[in-house]
């Protein structure tokens, strides 16, 4: 077996198709530092001192392969980082956010909360319809099942699944019993009139203004009355029987809001943005990558051709030569080329994460806590006048 295998089958330069899935074989600054690169990594290895049985279409497909991979580590990171600000946005090429920035939005908090609304009466996208029962004097208990008594603006129990939000079952408001100041006066009011020498006006003056703090206490005084001496207007909602309190002693209309429980699963849309794998991010072109990224693919295109390298000299553990036999370092090789490619991505999620939005924002409001303690030690002018 021959070991001097040239790393160069006859050309230096790179040409489009020379790596396995082309992905970026027509920009130019790739093919530049195809080649490049496959000379670094050829002399790293060793080249023309000892034998590299590689050749440059093996490490043209590990550049391909490094590039790939760090535009991978870095849209998962965007994807993590911005997927929430862009669910329900349109797919495809044509909507890639490769290379673009993504600003903030409260889109989709919004849609949660919305959700939250829907449940609590306070927004979000579910109707909510009205209905009634006609109580009748003497009778607690209704089912609201029964049409008879009860009424749905759209559905009904029969047909449809539905859910009670709200029931509108209390009395008479405070402020609606509450003596009106302006109503005429009593006897001791009128002499209070007078004492101010507000009497014998004509035309005669019969009402009082009272400060605010009258009529809330009058309320309070006609609520705690209520509390106490009458029985308390409340429901209960029991497997679809309503049960009043008190006791209805006339006949009225007994108001309730409801939603159709499958209105609550949502509508479903096509073709946007739902979760992690049909977020548009597309691969990076490699003319964009800066400096520090070109410098990452280098290395790791290095780590790369160590494992590939290692596993074709693992085929042999030892080629004979004149007089005796050499010991090849394939799995010294596959196991140092696996180390750096796990610091190689390490290093790479640490610094994408040190740049993420929280962590930038945290350092920004650090950064302003020391400013402010620099600036509160600094003297004050003494102004004497």
């Amino acid at each position: 077996m021959s070991t001097n295998i040239s790393i160069w089958p006859g050309s230096s330069s790179f040409h489009p198709g020379e790596t396995p899935f082309g992905i970026y074989d027509y920009d130019t600054t790739f093919q530049k530092d195809a080649v490049k690169t496959a000379d670094w990594c050829a002399k790293r290895l060793g080249y023309p001192i000892v034998d590299v049985e590689l050749q440059e279409k093996s490490l043209f497909a590990c550049f391909e392969e490094a590039t790939s991979e760090y535009t991978a580590q870095v849209n998962r990171f965007n994807i993590r980082e911005n997927l929430l600000n862009l669910q329900g946005s349109g797919t495809g090429s044509a909507n890639s956010f490769t290379g673009k920035q993504v600003k903030g939005g409260l889109d989709g908090i919004i849609q949660i909360a919305k959700q939250y609304g829907s449940e609590a009466g306070s927004g979000g996208s579910i109707d909510w319809y009205s209905g009634s029962v006609a109580v009748t004097s003497g009778s607690q208990v209704y089912d609201l099942t029964d049409t008879s008594v009860t009424t749905f603006e759209a559905g009904s129990p029969t047909t449809t699944d539905i859910e009670v939000k709200r029931i509108f079952h209390e009395g008479t408001p405070a402020i609606n019993r509450l003596f009106d100041p302006y109503v005429g006066t009593g006897a001791g009011t009128s002499q209070m009139m007078n004492q101010f020498g507000w009497g014998g006006y004509s035309p005669a003056i019969n009402y009082l203004v009272m400060p605010l703090y009258d009529d809330m206490l009058r309320m309070q005084e006609i609520e705690f009355n209520d509390l106490v001496r009458k029985s308390a207007f409340t429901f209960e909602l029991i497997n679809n029987k309503l049960r009043v309190f008190p006791n209805p002693s006339s006949d009225y209309t007994f108001y309730f809001q409801y939603i159709k429980t499958d209105d609550r699963k949502g509508t479903v849309q096509s073709s946007v943005v739902s979760d992690y794998s049909n977020l548009a991010y597309d691969n990076v072109k490699y003319k964009h990558v800066n400096d520090p990224g070109k410098s990452w693919i280098r290395k790791y295109t290095l780590a790369l051709a160590k494992e590939l390298l290692g596993t074709i000299r693992g085929k042999y553990s030892s080629v004979p030569i004149p007089g005796s036999e050499t010991t090849l370092d394939g799995d010294a090789l596959r196991g140092e080329g696996a180390a750096e490619k796990e610091i190689l991505i390490t290093q790479l999620r640490e610094d994408l994460e040190a740049a993420s939005r929280r962590n930038s924002m945290e350092r920004n409001k650090e950064e302003a806590e020391f400013q402010q303690e620099i600036i509160n030690k600094v003297p004050l002018n003494i102004y004497i006048g």
